[in-house]
């Protein structure tokens, strides 16, 4: 094992990551479709090119020249998605973080997401921007699967949240 594997390994294996669950009202192909398509991730985070299937490569557009870069790991429909960072020039401690979606059916129309984001953990300088962050765009994509209109970056909603935290960069 590569020292870039085994530092990907430890991470994975950390307890104080940042993980939320939130149902959401919708079959697990409506979350699926929200992870892997480009229209359903620029609807609830950010403006993106590239391809959400296994072993695809997806580039975030936020208010900085360089996208954050994430290589596909996997995406099993309708059940989870597990992204790797492998480039992000405004939040270097992201490189080597793997966040990851775990789908789950409650019932007809009722799913639940798990997120975790691997790495990162309250040791990285990022960690305070980051985690009010998340829980803003995990209930965008909450409201863009359940009303089909999300708060992705740079929406009236992100933008009053970045004020109201002193929040500049995700």
């Amino acid at each position: 094992m590569t020292s870039t594997e085994q530092s990907a390994a430890s991470r994975l294996e950390s307890s104080a990551d940042y993980q939320k669950t939130i149902p959401v009202k919708a079959n697990a192909g409506a979350l699926f479709d929200a992870l892997t398509s480009l229209s359903g991730l620029a609807a609830w985070w950010a403006n993106v090119t590239g391809c959400g299937d296994t072993g695809g490569e997806l580039k975030f557009f936020m208010s900085f020249p360089e996208p954050l870069v994430i290589h596909v790991d996997r995406a099993t429909r309708p059940t989870s998605v597990q992204w790797s960072v492998t480039d992000c020039p405004f939040l270097p401690d992201w490189v080597g973080t793997c966040p990851t979606f775990t789908i789950t059916e409650i019932d007809s129309g009722v799913s639940e997401l798990h997120f975790r984001h691997h790495g990162l953990t309250p040791q990285l300088e990022c960690f305070n921007v980051c985690e009010p962050s998340w829980n803003h765009f995990l209930s965008s994509f909450r409201d863009y699967v359940e009303i089909g209109r999300g708060m992705p970056f740079g929406s009236a909603e992100d933008k009053s949240r970045r004020l109201r935290d002193g929040a500049n960069s995700d």
